[in-house]
């Protein structure tokens, strides 16, 4: 009887917390115009450079397949402009905050699980503090933007209540509309057509899960 009272079942486990470590593949955005540097380059692009990021998710299992969580995610990465020349501004933080829902396959005990999952939040860029031309320092404010996460993976579990888990995550995060002209028809009339512009962010990672 004892032993029946303190065993741990994984039909009465609801909650997962996992650590997470990885790579991040980013990118930057171009331009409306060239713009001449203070250094006689002309810039067109402003690149967030691939970097190491980390993490941590924490679930909740609404039933056997379906779990709701919330998802964080930190990229130590460096910004930087280029053009006719490629210039490293300093050093740049991107959190990024995602609620999420996952679909877990398998059973509630299976020792694998793959898992698939979409998340709704946002992404801020951090401030940012560069020496630019003649040496003068300059500080940049940061920028919060909505973002959607989309992501997959496998889950290992032993015997005990701790596994590992690997998988990829796409973030693509808004960042303006920019127009693309006027576009008419005879029903809706005219109206100005925009052209959405946004920052990815591709990452794998891998970490370890605990289970309560």
């Amino acid at each position: 009887l004892l032993t029946l009272a303190t065993a741990s079942s994984a039909y009465a486990q609801k909650v997962e917390v996992s650590a997470l470590f990885g790579w991040t593949f980013s990118d930057g955005v171009e331009a409306a115009s060239p713009i001449l540097g203070g250094d006689g380059n002309i810039y067109d692009a402003i690149d967030v450079k691939d970097s190491a990021s980390w993490g941590f998710d924490i679930g909740f299992n609404a039933t056997d397949n379906v779990q709701v969580g919330f998802l964080f995610g930190q990229q130590l990465s460096t910004l930087a402009v280029e053009g006719t020349a490629t210039r490293e501004l300093g050093d740049f933080t991107i959190n990024t905050y995602h609620p999420y829902v996952a679909f877990n396959a398998g059973a509630p005990d299976a020792r694998v699980r793959p898992f698939l999952m979409i998340g709704l939040g946002a992404t801020n860029y951090g401030t940012l503090t560069a020496t630019g031309a003649g040496g003068v320092q300059r500080e940049v404010g940061g920028e919060t933007q909505f973002s959607t996460t989309w992501g997959a993976g496998v889950k290992f579990f032993g015997s005990g209540n701790v596994g590992g888990r690997i998988g990829m995550q796409w973030t693509p995060t808004y960042l303006k509309t920019d127009s693309e002209g006027w576009w008419c028809d005879p029903y809706w009339g005219c109206y100005v057509v925009g052209d959405a512009k946004y920052s990815h962010q591709f990452q794998f990672n891998g970490g370890v899960t605990f289970r309560f």
